[in-house]
């Protein structure tokens, strides 16, 4: 399997914290799919509120075509490396998509890795002195410099510029690999402590049968010790695992939050404590305590927010275009020219 999808579950969770999720599927109906007119399509400027080429970061400086230029460390060779964002994107596509997979999947990875640099560079600071982003995926985007190709290189081409408008700022461009069938808004998904967006919503995910078994559907194990380090964690002082059952779930089904032995954890919290690769989501269908071990399964890969990678991955196959696939998972947005 590709790295990047699985590595996206960190990148996507650190700036909110985590994921929550709960056990099976709530009978919700999904919003339609966008349809192709001008109201869903690429438009530049017509947000209200700044125009997209508004929204660059002023520190940034440009090179000599107007893109916005970054000062990235990378954690392989450990220097910092002058790249504008065009230059950078393809090795972000090549970590965070299979270089084989549909063109317009890649573009709308592409769409969403743009906003998702901008919009960081914007809020935060590296963790890296001297640097406006790192290739560290504890902060940043998977980054593979080595599997880029000419499709990737395509689909960065072709989007050249276009970033995500919600009325005048840069949304998180939040994504994940499987949403298990429906996708979460962030309070519920990551554990969002402020207002909720006006851009995520809760719609079908749009996954296929090719996604892989590991990222629809999973099981795992746990000891006690480590349920209780992550429940320590994640801010709960349990001294043993007596029981362990789900607390409040979301618009999608997800667990917002569990009840070990009684006291109430953050299922977010808990999940990236745990270890989110095992914990793959928490949209879980089973969770109990047996033989001296928590045993739990549950559906897709990731917090369940904003664009399902292997949803996209669909969507193309359909013949839907990234525009589509980016309106399908985002209300309220634009994609709009922040540079020529």
């Amino acid at each position: 399997m590709k790295r990047g999808w699985m590595a996206l579950v960190l990148a996507c969770c650190l700036p909110l914290y985590g994921c929550a999720s709960s056990s099976g599927e709530q009978d919700n109906p999904a919003l339609p799919l966008p349809q192709n007119t001008p109201a869903t399509q690429a438009q530049a400027g017509t947000s209200p509120g700044k125009a997209a080429a508004d929204l660059v970061p002023e520190r940034l400086s440009r090179d000599a075509s107007g893109v916005p230029v970054l000062s990235v460390y990378d954690v392989k060779t450990e220097q910092l490396e002058e790249l504008s964002v065009e230059d950078y994107l393809p090795a972000v596509l090549a970590g965070e998509m299979a270089g084989d997979w549909p063109l317009e999947a890649l573009k709308a990875q592409a769409i969403l890795a743009r906003t998702f640099v901008l919009q960081f560079v914007s809020q935060k600071e590296s963790m890296y002195e001297g640097a406006d982003i790192s290739t560290d995926i504890r902060e940043a985007q998977a980054y593979d410099a080595n599997g880029i190709n000419d499709r990737i290189r395509e689909a960065v081409r072709e989007t050249r510029g276009l970033v995500l408008n919600a009325g005048g700022e840069l949304p998180y461009a939040w994504f994940h690999a499987h949403s298990g069938g429906l996708t979460a808004r962030a309070k519920e998904g990551l554990d969002y402590e402020k207002d909720e967006p006006g851009y995520t919503q809760c719609v079908k995910g749009m996954e296929n049968d090719e996604a892989p078994p590991e990222a629809a559907q999973w099981e795992a194990a746990f000891s006690m010790d480590e349920v209780i380090t992550a429940a320590a964690q994640a801010g709960a002082t349990i001294e043993s695992v007596e029981s362990i059952s789900l607390g409040q779930r979301g618009e999608s089904g997800r667990a917002k939050t569990l009840l070990i032995s009684g006291k109430e954890v953050s299922a977010p919290a808990f999940r990236i404590a745990i270890g989110s690769t095992k914990m793959r989501s928490c949209l879980l269908e089973s969770l109990r305590v047996e033989d001296g071990q928590v045993l739990m399964s549950g559906k897709g890969y990731g917090h369940g927010v904003g664009m399902s990678q292997w949803g996209a991955y669909a969507m193309a196959k359909q013949g839907y275009t990234a525009e589509d696939i980016v309106m399908h998972y985002f209300a309220g947005v634009t994609i709009d020219q922040a540079w020529q």
